[in-house]
Parts: C-alpha cells; structure tokens; sequence
C-alpha cells in the first residue's frame, strides 16, 4: 500500500493544518533576517517548492515524508528579505490539475467561494491569502496555475516571463513551461514580492537578467495606477467563447480602464485555438520523463513487493501516483514514443512557435493584451472532477502565455450576479512585467 498521506512525518515544528478549508499540507514557523523589504509579512510556499528540513510533497502519496536538504533559491530570497514562512499549500499532485483536487492531502475549498474549487494547481496558496492566513504565497505557473486560482479565490496573481525568476528547488513538472509567480491581495503586494524573487541564479542556467531587456527591477513603482494612454489589445478567440457571466464583468473592467484614459482595440490570435493542444502534449510529454525519477529506489515511496527489480518499479508507481498523474504520464510518453514523436510533439512545437508569433505581433500594436482569465467562474467542487477534457478546455486563455514564454498578470474584477470571483488577465511582451503591473494596478 501506498503511504497514507495522514500518516507523513512531522519534521521540526510542524503542525497539521488547522484551517477548515485545507489550505496546508503543512504549517510550520521558518524565520527570516531581522531586517528587509518583507520584514514583517507571512509568506505561504506552494508544497513543490524545495524548503529545507520541511517536508516537501507536491501534493502527492510518492513524496509525503520527503524532506530536503536545501532550499529553493526563491526560499533563500525570501529569508534575506525577512519573510516568515508560515508553511507548505496544497496543490494538484505534482501541479497537474486545475482545481487542486487531485491532491493526495485531500482537496482544498475555496474560502471566496466555499464549496467552490479554489482554482489550482496553486489552490491552497491562493485560498490562503484569500483568507488572511498569510500576507503573501508562491505558486508555479505551467499553463495557468497562478492565475487561474487567483482568479477563483479573487486575489492578484503573476506569471512572470519565462526566465526572470529561478526555478532550482522547484520539483519539475514541465520544465519548458513552468514559473514560480507571487499571489496577493493587491497588485503593489505582488510586484513587492516578485522584486524579491526575481533576478539570475547562478544554479540556473535559464534565468536572464532583466536589465538586459532594458528593464529593471523596480516592479512595485509600476503599480501607479496610471493608464492613460494605455493601449489594450482584446483577443476575440479568448473572449467571444467564455461564460456570458465573465464577459459581463470582463466588458465592465474595460470601460472602467477607458474611463482612466486607455483604450482597446480587438486583435486576432488565430492560433490560440490549437494552444491547449499543443500544451497538454507538452506539458504531459516532459512530465513523463520528469517523474521517470519516482522509481523507489533512491527517494519517496517504495512498495513492500517482493518482485523483481520490474515489477517493484511498477508497483511503487501504480501505488505512489493518483489517477491524474498517470493519466498524463501515460500520454506523455505515448506523445514521444517511437512512431508518434513526429506526429504529436514535433507538431505541439510548431503550434507553440505559432503561439508565440501571434502574439509578438499583437503586442507590436498594443501595450498589454487583455482577456478574462477564466472562462468560466469557479465551479462547484467534484462538478468537473470525473471529466478531465473539461478541465484541460478550461485552460484555454491561460495556457497560450506560457507557450509563448510571456509575462501575465490576474486581477479581480466585478464579481458574477452570484457573488463567485472573476480574474482579469493582462499578457505583456517578454520582461514587460512593468506594463502588465501598471495595467492591473488600475483595477486592484
């Protein structure tokens, strides 16, 4: 049998989690420097990035007494600008979910919406700063799992361009993809934290700085508010198909922005209608040889089998895994089978080589493009659970700007007749954090 997740060590002084809506897998008091731009503030931790002497699960049975020996650069920044770490958020094992219910810590409510899922894979950073148990959270973003329960729980969520903040410590779902992004309630909040984590780490080769895009990394005073003059290209392909609720609220923010002085202009991105495709083969094809690691051999769980080498190997996988994991490692690895690599990944390539044309040159004509960041508002938990298509359709305005290597943000806007939140989206151009910033910051 697998471990039970219920059964997982504590390491130093953790707790169980104590808040009714799941948000923790583990809470914990991981203390700063005395001094520094986030002295003071509580800052949460998505559970599939590295903390060491704290365990580390990714939301999954294959790594609940997993403790690590070291820290993600992203923690170690964190301390020296003197943050408290309040503990682990639940999460989508391994970040493949959309609502953080394939955890195998149980699921986490959304506590803007109770009895509404929280978003994912970062729900249970999102639902904490929702509720007040923390200031700030750290989520990854792969194709959405930032903004997407950031749109759900209400808060303000940034994914930033691939490359400007480190990725060493985090556990890999689809390395091509992924950024660890800031979740808070203000968009000035989640500049401040992004200024933290951001910059190159000499442990990771992809990072860039970012004043070798002309920029700098001075996010927070970007958060003045000022849009006049700002221009707004609209994607018709991300807006004309959402839920008429978020149109709704989407077409209301936009008056609002042009009160302030910006203005629109539709804008067509053809190619986006291939994008969650082209993601999800992807994204599954590098999980299959991410997770190829999990094997019982060298840490997580192992399965008591008295097999060979083989069939323990298996077994610690069928047992490790929840459904959803080995749903996408399956395909992943049929994706880049012999036969079939040219067929689906070689094609998912080019779509993203698309992707990323279609909106270099819609950002040529427009400061920001902007879109609602859901389609849909959040749905009622266990409502799409047993339909995976639905839930992969449900990334559609997300996942594109992580194919295109693209800096977003979420913001909430006006909320549905039934009280349930509504995330706005603004895209940049790559290091264009302080557009997006200065867009948002006009709403929230």
């Amino acid at each position: 049998m697998a471990t039970d997740p219920a059964d997982a060590v504590d390491v130093g002084d953790e707790t169980d989690d104590a808040t009714d809506y799941n948000g923790y897998v583990t809470t914990t008091e991981i203390a700063g420097d005395d001094d520094g731009p986030l002295a003071g503030k509580t800052i949460a931790v998505k559970d599939n990035i590295s903390t060491e002497g704290v365990r580390t699960t990714c939301g999954s049975a294959m790594l609940a007494d997993y403790v690590p020996p070291y820290d993600a650069t992203v923690v170690e920044r964190l301390k020296q600008a003197g943050a408290t770490i309040t503990g682990k958020t639940n999460m989508d094992e391994f970040g493949m979910g959309s609502t953080t219910e394939t955890s195998a810590f149980g699921p986490t409510d959304n506590p803007a919406a109770p009895g509404h899922v929280p978003g994912g894979s970062s729900g249970g950073s999102a639902a904490v700063v929702a509720a007040g148990d923390a200031d700030l959270a750290l989520g990854t973003d792969t194709g959405g799992s930032v903004r997407n329960p950031a749109a759900f729980c209400g808060v303000v969520g940034i994914k930033p361009t691939y490359g400007l903040v480190s990725r060493y410590g985090l556990v890999a779902y689809a390395n091509s993809l992924e950024q660890i992004g800031p979740i808070a309630p203000s968009v000035e909040e989640a500049a401040e934290l992004l200024e933290v984590v951001a910059g190159p780490d000499p442990n990771d080769a992809t990072t860039e700085d970012a004043t070798d895009h002309g920029t700098d990394y001075d996010f927070a005073a970007a958060a003045d508010g000022d849009v006049d003059g700002l221009s707004i290209g609209v994607p018709t392909e991300l807006v004309e198909p959402a839920d008429e609720a978020v149109t709704d609220s989407f077409w209301s923010a936009i008056d609002d922005l042009e009160s302030q002085g910006a203005s629109y202009h539709d804008v067509d991105l053809p190619s986006v209608e291939h994008a969650v495709e082209a993601y999800y083969v992807i994204a599954m094809s590098e999980a299959s040889s991410n997770l190829a690691r999990f094997d019982g051999v060298r840490y997580g769980y192992s399965s008591d089998s008295d097999g060979n080498w083989n069939e323990a190997f298996a077994e610690t996988r069928e047992e490790g895994f929840g459904k959803e994991v080995k749903r996408r490692v399956v395909l992943g690895t049929y994706a880049l089978s012999a036969g079939y690599h040219d067929k689906y990944y070689k094609q998912a390539q080019d779509a993203r080589a698309w992707v990323k044309q279609d909106f270099d040159e819609s950002l040529s004509d427009a400061d920001v493009l902007a879109a609602p960041t859901m389609p849909v508002p959040p749905m009622e938990r266990g409502e799409n659970l047993e339909d995976p298509m639905a839930l992969y359709l449900a990334d559609a305005n997300t996942t594109p700007v992580n194919l295109a290597d693209l800096p977003a943000i979420s913001v909430p806007i006006e909320e549905t007749s039934d009280g349930l939140p509504v995330g706005m989206q603004f895209v940049g151009p790559a290091f264009g954090e302080k557009a997006i910033i200065r867009a948002g910051s006009a709403l929230a």
